[in-house]
């Protein structure tokens, strides 16, 4: 998804109120030293400094210094600090946390995302709260499409899997990588983070039309049942997605779990 506008889609996409019922359903509480692991624009970290507060601590890690720039320059006040970080190396100098939140990463991480949650339960302190929130059936539940668009967005889905890393069932193997991990009082909490029918906003519009125009344009995927190529099949999309019959879903998985305190 690296783009010039890749900050701002994660900005204005973030909903603040979503983001507060996630982490305080999870445990945050103030006082807290809190963690949001590839904080992307900042909105999210500030949005858990504020659920911390009175006395609480935030601080956002991401592996893009574009990213952080942005947090920095629209987020970097009362206190909030924000690191340029890849989580998936070893995080031994960074200090443990009493909850680390970890949104919308695994996905990018097919092959590795087991070995990223055990990375970074070395900064959630015993008896410490780690959550994980992502999406299932990514990008991949719509009604009221062609079978044509249909089955060349499953295959481009499959495409990504195999040629990019790309998880778009991220969500549903969020529970067993804590169960495996020895987390206790482990819990679940599944809702639609995307849910579009009717008039289309402007936010959904933006969102969606560029993921698929970035993605669609950067994978050498061979778009065989259109003529013309990348181009006609946007095109359909983008018809599609406009149009108010349209149903568009994605369930967004949360799981949390304490760190066992010996």
């Amino acid at each position: 998804m690296e783009n010039e506008e890749e900050a701002f889609r994660l900005d204005i996409k973030t909903n603040s109120r979503v983001v507060e019922r996630q982490a305080l359903w999870a445990g945050i509480k103030p006082g807290m030293h809190v963690a949001d692991l590839c904080c992307g624009a900042g909105k999210v970290t500030s949005i858990l400094h504020k659920l911390v507060q009175p006395g609480g601590v935030a601080i956002g890690l991401d592996g893009s210094e574009k990213r952080i720039e942005y947090a920095k320059e629209h987020y970097n006040d009362n206190g909030i600090k924000f690191e340029h970080r890849d989580i998936r190396n070893l995080l031994d100098d960074v200090v443990v946390f009493d909850f680390v939140w970890m949104r919308f990463l695994l996905e990018y991480y097919l092959s590795s995302s087991f070995d990223i949650v055990k990375n970074v339960t070395k900064i959630v302190k015993p008896g410490g709260i780690l959550c994980l929130v992502d999406l299932d059936y990514n990008c991949l539940s719509h009604f009221g499409m062609s079978p044509k668009l249909e089955r060349t967005i499953f295959a481009v889905m499959k495409y990504l899997e195999k040629n990019a890393d790309f998880d778009p069932y991220a969500g549903r193997k969020l529970y067993s990588f804590l169960y495996d991990l020895g987390y206790q009082d482990i819990n679940i909490d599944v809702t639609a983070h995307h849910l579009i029918f009717g008039e289309l906003t402007d936010i959904d519009a933006f969102n969606w039309m560029k993921k698929f125009e970035v993605i669609s344009k950067k994978v050498n995927f061979n778009y065989e049942e259109y003529e013309g190529g990348y181009e006609e099949f946007l095109e359909e999309f983008n018809r599609f997605f406009v149009n108010p019959r349209r149903f568009t879903y994605t369930p967004v998985i949360c799981c949390r779990g304490r760190k066992p305190a010996t």
